[in-house]
């Protein structure tokens, strides 16, 4: 059984930094597509960023290029969002899923099989 727990949200300060972390368990995720969402009060569940795992090919929202950086550490199994300069827009409830690499559509979250349970961002101004 996949498994996605996602971890290191908090409150913070516009600028501040935070490093979420995405512990996934239940498969072997190296065919995997791993990736970030974000849902803020009142709006739909968006797209953050993802990665490959087998070749750590990278994909951005517009808004959180230079600011964010996802990578994955083998090892530990284990998917991160490093994300600085944040900003009060960032407030959201970020999500951690993976479906199999060979999916067309990296940001429509319909793509993704398996999700976590969320860790709440805020970001005061």
């Amino acid at each position: 059984q996949v498994q996605l727990v996602e971890s290191g949200g908090g409150l913070v300060q516009a600028g501040d930094s935070l490093r979420l972390s995405c512990a996934a368990s239940g498969r072997t995720f190296s065919d995997y597509r791993m990736a970030w969402f974000r849902q803020a009060p009142g709006k739909g569940r968006g797209f953050v960023a993802a990665i490959n795992w087998n070749d750590g090919t990278t994909y951005y929202e517009n808004s959180v290029k230079g600011r964010f950086t996802i990578a994955r550490d083998n090892a530990k199994n284990t998917v991160y969002l490093q994300m600085n300069g944040l900003k009060a827009e960032d407030t959201a409830v970020y999500y951690c899923t993976a479906t199999s690499v060979g999916t067309r559509w990296y940001a429509l979250s319909s793509e993704y099989r398996y999700w976590g349970q969320g860790t709440q961002v805020t970001v005061s101004s």
